[in-house]
């Protein structure tokens, strides 16, 4: 399905001055303040699931049939607010394309809209909705934009998708996915990741707190609060979504699983130096061996950061990566 991408060639990345270090970059690319160049959206629901509807900021090109189509994934406690969906979304509108900001299933204020939580292995919804805009607005060209959580999301979806991906789709990115599950919520608990920990666990505490709130017959609260993501999804996510426990989880759910079987073409931009999210040699190796798959490791980059010096444009790397790659294979 997809040409390997040898002949695309990318700009090398060097971090913006005094953010070399991987929790300044990290911090500094989640707090500092960016343009937002989208048009007003327009508010769109999609069935995913029996009883399930997940919300999508959509932004339409005049005429939005002919033009290419990004739908742009969000990490763990995010939304389709998030500055990097945002950002990313503004690029693909000057570059010419049609974008579709989604949430995922309880983010961005819809825990009404199902009675059910979210994790990393909800990749089908992503797909759902892909098929439902396509036969409603007819597109031609789709490519699926994901970070961390969401990059493990996009990468899984086509990698479960393999050759019989639908032919719409043309092109995925993920930057600093969470492709290997287990290693990286292990990592997230590391002495010097526990205010990300504790971030993120506020908040996953505070959505189950009002889902009980909600689905009382469904939910409640653990006996103890975790202290950790692993324990998260052993007593939560394992529990509530039909995993055995958390290796169970952090097995089924991981696009490491099916990398391999990947066939449209793909871009992956890791930093090395992110604080918690692990590629494991293994699944190093099998992205390294699918020529679909185009891996991008720089040195610096922290999570989902990646700010170089502004020149010209906003400093915003592995954005400005992703579109290019996207414009390289017909998404223009």
């Amino acid at each position: 399905m997809a040409e390997p991408n040898q002949s695309l060639q990318f700009e090398p990345f060097a971090p913006r001055r005094l953010l070399r270090n991987r929790h300044a970059m990290t911090l500094a690319g989640n707090f500092l303040p960016r343009k937002n160049g989208l048009p007003a959206p327009q508010e769109q629901l999609f069935q995913v699931d029996k009883d399930v509807q997940v919300l999508c900021h959509c932004h339409w090109q005049p005429e939005p049939e002919r033009a290419a189509t990004v739908i742009i994934v969000h990490g763990l406690e995010g939304s389709s607010l998030s500055q990097y969906v945002v950002g990313t979304g503004s690029k693909a509108w000057a570059a010419g394309m049609n974008v579709v900001r989604m949430n995922m299933r309880n983010c961005g204020g819809t825990e009404k809209l199902t009675p059910t939580l979210y994790h990393s292995g909800l990749s089908a919804d992503v797909g759902r909705v892909m098929g439902a805009l396509v036969d409603e607005k007819k597109l031609a060209r789709v490519g699926l934009v994901g970070y961390s959580m969401g990059g493990n999301l996009v990468l899984k979806l086509a990698g479960d998708w393999g050759n019989n991906a639908p032919r719409e789709l043309k092109a995925v990115a993920a930057v600093s996915p969470a492709a290997d599950l287990g290693p990286s919520a292990d990592a997230m608990h590391s002495v010097l990741n526990r205010m990300y920990e504790y971030k993120f666990l506020f908040g996953l505490m505070r959505r189950l707190r009002y889902k009980v709130s909600l689905f009382p017959e469904l939910y409640r609260m653990p006996a103890r609060r975790p202290r950790s993501l692993r324990e998260w999804d052993h007593e939560v996510t394992a529990r509530y979504c039909g995993f055995t426990g958390a290796d169970d989880y952090y097995y089924r759910a991981a696009a490491a699983r099916v990398v391999d079987k990947i066939a449209a073409p793909t871009l992956v931009i890791n930093a090395l130096d992110d604080p918690f999210i692990r590629l494991i040699p293994e699944t190093r190796a099998k992205i390294l061996a699918n020529p679909n798959i185009t891996l991008l490791e720089t040195a610096h980059g922290g999570h989902c950061a990646f700010l170089a010096t502004p020149n010209g444009y906003d400093g915003r790397w592995a954005e400005r990566q992703m579109i290019r790659f996207f414009l390289h294979h017909g998404m223009n």
